[in-house]
C-alpha cells in the first residue's frame, strides 16, 4: 500500500525548502558581514594610499 500524505503539509514543506534555497542563494551572492565590508574598505584605502605615495609627477 501507499503512504497517506497530508497535501497541506507537503505543500508547506515544499515552500519552506524553496525559501531556504533562495535564502542560501542570496547569502552566497550578497552575504558579507559589516566587519568584512569595513575590512575590505580599509584594505582598499591602504592600497590607494600606498600607490599615491610612490606616484611620480611629470612636470
Amino acid at each position: 500500500m501507499t503512504e497517506v500524505v497530508n497535501l497541506n503539509k507537503a505543500r508547506k514543506a515544499r515552500t519552506r525548502a524553496e525559501d531556504k534555497a533562495r535564502a542560501d542563494e542570496n547569502a552566497a551572492k550578497f552575504g558579507r558581514t559589516k566587519a568584512q565590508r569595513a575590512l575590505e574598505d580599509q584594505q582598499a584605502a591602504k592600497a590607494k594610499a600606498a600607490l599615491d605615495a610612490v606616484r611620480r609627477d611629470n612636470d
